[in-house]
């Protein structure tokens, strides 16, 4: 039997290195009305730890991850080439009647 292996490296510091920053805007916030909620992520983090991390985190109850890698662009400012940073999102979606709130303060 195989058993489960983070991909996360051994110099982090934990669940807290998961979660980089909430996305905020129209779709995402949207889609709170169907208690999903989107999060830029860790490349390296896997699905089950964000699942861990999010019920740990937040104090809910997770019943499903989606992850989508979205890739830099080529963008040009002033005949200058550029790329943009490739970006890891986590739809996380959350049993009903239960939120994250994003303003709260934390202590």
């Amino acid at each position: 039997m195989m058993r489960y292996k983070s991909k996360l490296s051994e110099k982090s510091t934990g669940i807290y290195d998961i979660f980089l920053s909430p996305v905020v805007t129209e779709k995402s916030t949207a889609m709170t009305a169907d208690s999903t909620y989107v999060f830029c992520v860790s490349s390296q983090a896997t699905k089950h730890d964000i699942k861990c991390a999010a019920e740990k985190i937040f104090n809910v109850d997770v019943l499903s991850v989606n992850t989508v890698l979205q890739k830099g662009k080529t963008k040009r400012f002033r005949g200058i080439k550029g790329v943009r940073s490739d970006v890891k999102k986590a739809m996380i979606t959350i049993k009903k009647g239960q939120n994250i709130d994003f303003s709260a303060e934390v202590k």
